[in-house]
């Protein structure tokens, strides 16, 4: 089986469930405050719940956010392939939500800003292998650079895919065409699509289907395309034609870390040899269930998508 390899960010997510934003300068009191591995994680620990073999190949630190990180990647028999960061230790990010679910993030940076061509390539991707990079990796020198001196070197039967993030589209055009220019997967909501068509001078279509093969022709070669939309599902581009599939709506109580299951379970299903178009499919249903659990590292099994989709046949 290809392996699922993630180059970015592992991160601690401080998650505080508030009852509304506070206006500026003002405080509000949080009903409950939890710590979790995020970021890369999120997306590693759905793709190994799917039954993927995964290494994270970012950097972590040495203190103690490090080993939450550590600890939270062990527990899925996820490997980590390069050495800790001495003297630094990982970074937080608080993600507030609201009772609607609806998230508000502040990042800060630490040790996994700490990336080399030399600690990437401790994960020796081989051909077959997915690579995923994020869009937030593109936007500081720290990590941009070594990516986009790593990135071609790979085999080129290394499957690299990219989660633009909301960074991807006000990124200088020299970096985001670099990295396009080695994308052979897109993965993104609906908003970071039209983002990067409006980035390029396109008029984005309105239709989902017909936004994901807008953004098609911007990749590498016969590259493959997802759009999400949330609880409408997404569309995916593969071999020239374009299919929607539909998602299963539910009432959501955390959707931070949606987009990553989703990500992480259609990566572990295609390494696992399923066809592009049931495998988002699956990820619809992972995505589904991981919005009616807390934490962003809730991520369902392949087993519980078994009997989420037997109980809609």
């Amino acid at each position: 089986m290809s392996r699922v390899i993630h180059t970015g960010q592992a991160l601690v997510d401080v998650v505080v469930e508030v009852p509304d934003l506070p206006a500026r300068g003002q405080n509000v009191m949080a009903s409950s405050a939890t710590d979790y591995a995020g970021g890369a994680v999120t997306v590693l620990v759905a793709a190994a719940r799917f039954g993927a073999e995964c290494v994270h190949a970012g950097a972590h630190g040495t203190g103690p956010q490090g080993d939450v990180v550590r600890a939270a990647l062990a527990a899925d028999h996820i490997a980590v392939s390069a050495p800790p960061v001495t003297g630094l230790d990982t970074g937080i990010c608080v993600v507030m939500v609201e009772p609607s679910a609806e998230r508000t993030f502040v990042t800060t940076l630490g040790a996994e800003r700490h990336i080399s061509v030399e600690s990437l390539a401790t994960s020796a991707p081989r051909a077959g292998d997915l690579v995923c990079v994020t869009g937030f990796s593109l936007a500081l020198d720290s990590t941009r650079d070594p990516l986009l001196a790593w990135l071609p070197t790979l085999h080129p039967d290394v499957v690299v895919v990219l989660d633009p993030g909301a960074a991807f589209a006000e990124l200088a055009e020299d970096v985001r065409a670099a990295m396009l220019e080695v994308t052979d997967v897109w993965s993104s909501n609906a908003e970071e699509a039209e983002h990067l068509l409006r980035a390029v001078g396109d008029v984005p279509p309105d239709d989902l289907a017909a936004l994901t093969t807008a953004v098609a022709p911007l990749l590498r070669g016969d590259a493959v395309a997802i759009v999400r939309d949330g609880p409408e599902g997404c569309a995916v581009r593969v071999g020239g034609e374009t299919t929607y599939v539909a998602g299963f709506p539910q009432k959501p109580v955390d959707t931070n870390g949606a987009g990553d299951t989703h990500t992480g379970a259609l990566l572990a299903e295609v390494a696992a040899g399923t066809p592009w178009v049931e495998g988002c499919r699956r990820a619809n249903a992972a995505a589904a269930i991981k919005v009616t659990r807390r934490g962003p590292e809730s991520a369902p099994t392949a087993a519980e998508v078994d009997e989420f989709l037997a109980g809609r046949a």
